[in-house]
C-alpha cells in the first residue's frame, strides 16, 4: 500500500510540479510569477488559444478578459470578434510566447488552463484591453494579480472610445449587446433613405450601383449609399446594366 501511495505522489509531482496543490480535483498554484515558455498551436479567438505545454496540447483561456465571439453556438459572430482574434494572432506571432499562472484555480469549468499570456515579456491581455478589443470580465479571486493594471489599460480604450467602446452600451456586465449595433444600423439606414442609390460589390469585386427604378434594386444589399449617381461614379461604382 505504501508503495502504491509513493507512486501516486511521484506521478502527481511529475504531472503538476512542486509549486501546485490539488483540492477536490482543482489544481492550484503557490503564486509563482514565473513565466513558462509555450508553443502556440492555434488561435481560437481573441481570448482563447491552444498551446503545447509539457508535451501536451492544452487550451488556454486568458485570465480576466473577454473578447466578442467569433463563432458562438447561440451568439454567433459578434462585432469586433474577428478583429480581436486577428489582433491576438498577430501579437502572438511577433515573438516568444510565455504563460503565467495566478494563485487560484489553474483550470476553468471547461478544463481550459487559466493564464496570463505574454509575448517577449509584454502582456497580451493588456494590449487587447488598451486597443479596445477586450473587456475586463470573469473576476474570480484570488486570480486577480493584474486586475489593477488591466483596469488602467481598459480605461485608455474607454476614454478614446475605440473598438468595443465605440458604441454606447455595446459592452455590458454580462458580455456584448448585439442589439445595440443592430438598432444603430437600422437608424442609419432610415437616415440614408433620402440617399437611396445602392452601391454593391459583387463576387468578382466589381463596384455596381443601383437606382430605385432598377430591376435588381430591391434584392440588392448595399455596401454603401449614395445621394446622386455622380457620387457613386466618383466612388468608383458603375451603373447596373439592367
Amino acid at each position: 500500500m505504501k508503495k502504491i501511495f509513493a507512486c501516486l505522489v511521484l506521478y502527481t509531482t511529475l504531472l503538476y510540479g512542486c509549486d501546485e496543490s490539488s483540492t477536490n480535483g482543482v489544481i492550484q498554484t503557490d503564486g509563482s510569477t514565473n513565466q513558462i515558455a509555450v508553443e502556440v498551436v492555434e488561435v481560437i479567438d481573441g481570448d482563447t488559444i491552444k498551446v503545447k505545454y509539457n508535451g501536451d496540447i492544452e487550451k488556454v483561456r486568458y485570465l480576466l478578459i473577454d473578447t466578442p465571439e467569433t463563432n458562438h453556438h447561440t451568439l454567433g459572430k459578434q462585432p469586433f470578434g474577428e478583429e480581436a482574434k486577428q489582433r491576438n494572432k498577430e501579437i502572438l506571432k511577433s515573438g516568444n510566447v510565455t504563460i503565467e499562472f495566478d494563485v487560484g484555480n489553474r483550470l476553468d469549468d471547461y478544463g481550459r488552463m487559466l493564464a496570463y499570456v505574454y509575448v517577449d515579456g509584454e502582456s497580451v491581455q493588456e494590449t487587447l484591453l488598451e486597443e479596445g478589443l477586450a473587456r475586463i470580465a470573469y473576476i474570480f479571486p484570488p486570480n486577480t494579480r493584474y486586475l489593477d493594471k488591466f483596469e488602467e489599460a481598459s480605461k485608455v480604450a474607454k476614454e478614446r472610445s475605440i473598438g468595443i467602446w465605440e458604441t454606447d452600451n455595446y459592452v455590458t456586465n454580462r458580455g456584448f449587446n448585439n442589439e445595440v449595433l443592430t438598432n444603430n444600423n437600422a437608424e442609419e439606414k432610415s437616415t440614408n433613405e433620402q440617399c437611396n442609390i445602392k452601391g454593391n460589390i459583387n463576387r468578382q469585386g466589381k463596384k455596381i450601383y443601383h437606382i430605385p427604378s432598377g430591376k435588381y434594386y430591391e434584392q440588392t444589399n448595399p455596401e454603401e449609399w449614395f445621394c446622386t449617381e455622380q457620387d457613386a461614379i466618383q466612388a468608383g461604382f458603375k451603373k447596373s446594366g439592367e
